[in-house]
């Protein structure tokens, strides 16, 4: 589904995408049946409202929201306007349109939007009341700014440590360890492949990077602070641990996303780390895999960063109390394990995931339990370019781990 999400998460943070509304790009809207007085219910008795509302998806989501709006309807009466839009033009379009009253009343998209969205005046808050407590804390903290609640989640996914298990039947306790039996199992030309590219991958090296107490940024009751968390001696460590993996040949600038998978295709190792979208190529390609967490490297758990779905609502809204009615239905188990059949995500409602059975869904879920959601703040979009950089400089061998990691603070810090 996609092969860098460092990529993907610094565009939407660093670049300013042209808003092409009316400009080549058509959107398909799929309204769900307008509802009458005649209307059903998923229980046979008549429906609680009426009216419609507008909520913008991507590609990937437009058929569960089209099958979700069809049961929100008959448990509601209220319709939803299922509008395609392409994934790169959600947010800036979304933006740009607000403003003008010409925006939906809601959107789908993932959490670390809602910094930027914020800060545009175009989310309002949501009120959950005890439901929020329903959801998985992380998630909810994912789509939280200022203290604040700003998007119901519906769904997460993180990477994790992926083994063939016909190459190793069980992994050590400690990632030294598990590239120790990598270089020894048979057939392996890699003991394990972790992506990077001439452009470094952060997001792919996360795990590790945090297992030496170094996240991105500090933490408080209410999210992220502004502080880096990767400044002083744990990012320093975790920088001379990159130069040791570089040394080992564990990690390379030439081993992208594309090249990581197809060594794993080609069984040239017994790991990967990388997220639910590989699975079905592994799985088609007839590998017996399972899902477990990356084994730490600094002592501390390893926590990838999360990835949340879901739904804001619009600061214009004209249609409000629909729209928060639809946002309530949202943390139904009735709409999480719908659009988990649909999209195969482990879902944010607690109670949904927890009755999850696939064991590949549960290993990511196991994976990222201690899991920090990607940061949202508008300090990020400083961070990726500098970060990226210096650990590939690490790695390439161009400059000294403390020398680059030391540069790349003072250079973020910057820009603040």
């Amino acid at each position: 589904m996609r092969k860098s999400l460092i990529a993907v998460a610094a565009a939407g943070i660093t670049l300013s995408l042209a808003a092409c509304a009316g400009a080549g790009t058509t959107p398909s809207s799929t309204p769900t049946p307008s509802p009458t007085a005649a209307t059903p219910t998923a229980t046979g008795s008549a429906p609680q409202a009426s009216g419609s509302l507008t909520v913008w998806v991507d590609e990937t989501r437009i058929d569960a929201f089209k099958t979700l709006g069809e049961a929100f309807l008959a448990s509601t009466g209220v319709a939803l306007d299922v509008v395609q839009k392409p994934s790169q033009d959600i947010k800036t379009d979304f933006i740009a349109q607000v403003p003008t009253g010409q925006g939906p009343d809601l959107i789908v998209g993932a959490h670390d939007w809602v910094g930027d969205l914020q800060a545009n005046g175009v989310i309002a808050p949501v009120e959950l009341g005890d439901r929020v407590d329903a959801l998985n804390p992380n998630a909810v903290q994912g789509f939280s700014f200022d203290g604040q609640l700003f998007g119901v989640p519906y769904a997460m996914e993180n990477i994790a440590l992926v083994r063939n298990n016909g190459m190793v039947s069980d992994t050590p306790a400690t990632f030294d360890e598990l590239v120790a039996q990598g270089k020894a199992a048979e057939g392996a030309e890699f003991p394990i492949v972790i992506q990077q590219g001439p452009q470094g991958d952060a997001y792919h090296l996360y795990p590790l990077q945090t297992s030496f107490g170094a996240p991105v940024f500090k933490s408080d009751e209410n999210g992220y602070t502004s502080e880096l968390g990767m400044a002083g001696p744990e990012g320093i460590a975790f920088a001379n641990y990159l130069k040791k993996l570089a040394d080992e040949k564990v990690l390379s600038s030439s081993i992208g996303g594309d090249q990581a998978r197809q060594a794993f295709l080609d069984q040239k190792t017994p790991y990967i780390v990388t997220g639910p979208w590989n699975i079905t190529a592994f799985q088609e390609a007839g590998i017996d895999v399972s899902v477990l967490p990356v084994p730490s490297a600094g002592g501390q758990p390893s926590a990838p960063f999360l990835g949340v779905q879901g739904v804001y609502l619009s600061s214009k809204s004209e249609n409000a109390l629909l729209a928060n009615q639809f946002l309530e239905y949202m943390t139904t188990a009735e709409a999480q394990d719908k659009l988990y059949e649909l999209g195969g995500r482990e879902p944010a409602l607690t109670e949904s995931a927890a009755a999850i059975d696939d064991e590949i869904l549960k290993g990511f879920a196991e994976a990222g339990k201690d899991g920090q959601p990607m940061p949202a703040i508008p300090e990020m979009g400083a961070v990726w370019t500098f970060w990226g950089a210096a650990q590939l400089s690490i790695i390439d061998g161009t400059a000294a781990p403390d020398a680059a990691w030391t540069e790349m603070i003072a250079n973020i810090e910057s820009k603040f």
